[in-house]
């Protein structure tokens, strides 16, 4: 947690958990020379633009984050994605914790690490119990109805029928949905 000397670029990467979620918040005012930002949960492993960043980014340079739990899964993905930066000369700078690691970090530097990560993974563990318990009841008492359809009955009907003509990227642009989401209702036309 050093002061270190940074000489290269200053990279932030941002993600949101859902396309209408704002990310301009997260790194409102911080200086930065290039951002990468992802719109996918937490738990997803798929995160191209995490990888483009970790590729992008060189020694010297310093990666600006707004909280460990933006940038990793769960602990074990916090450690290992600061220690492969900070071995490469990256320094990794948290804003929400006001923490820099630069690779020379002491016991106590790892140690923050280490347990701010855990709490973020335990409050994230408590939120999705809450979330399971609260459809539970909502179910059994009847008022739960499920996520809302992305599109009306009558766009369904409109992209099952192109959907034999015409590529699923291109539906999906134009639905504004995923090519996932365009698959999902094709699925549930056929059952």
């Amino acid at each position: 947690m050093t002061a270190a000397r940074r000489t290269g670029k200053r990279v932030g990467y941002i993600r949101v958990s859902s396309l209408d979620q704002n990310s301009i918040r997260q790194l409102d005012g911080v200086d930065l020379d290039k951002i990468f930002t992802d719109k996918a949960s937490g738990k997803d492993t798929k995160r191209p633009q995490l990888q483009a960043c970790l590729e992008y980014i060189r020694e010297g340079d310093e990666l600006v984050v707004h909280s460990m739990d933006r940038l990793a899964r769960n602990v074990e993905d916090l450690l290992g994605i600061v220690r492969r930066l900070t071995e490469k000369g990256v320094q990794v700078r948290f804003v929400k914790e006001s923490l820099l690691f630069t690779g020379e970090d002491s016991p106590l530097a790892n140690l923050l690490l280490t347990l701010l990560g855990a709490v973020a993974q335990f409050e994230r563990s408590l939120i999705r119990e809450r979330q399971r318990e609260g459809i539970a009841v909502a179910k059994k008492a009847g008022v739960y109805k499920g996520r809302k359809p992305t599109l009306t009955t009558e766009q369904a009907a409109s992209l099952r029928l192109r959907a034999k003509t015409e590529k699923k990227a291109a539906l999906a642009r134009e639905f504004g949905i995923s090519r996932e989401t365009v698959y999902q209702y094709l699925v549930a036309a056929a059952r």
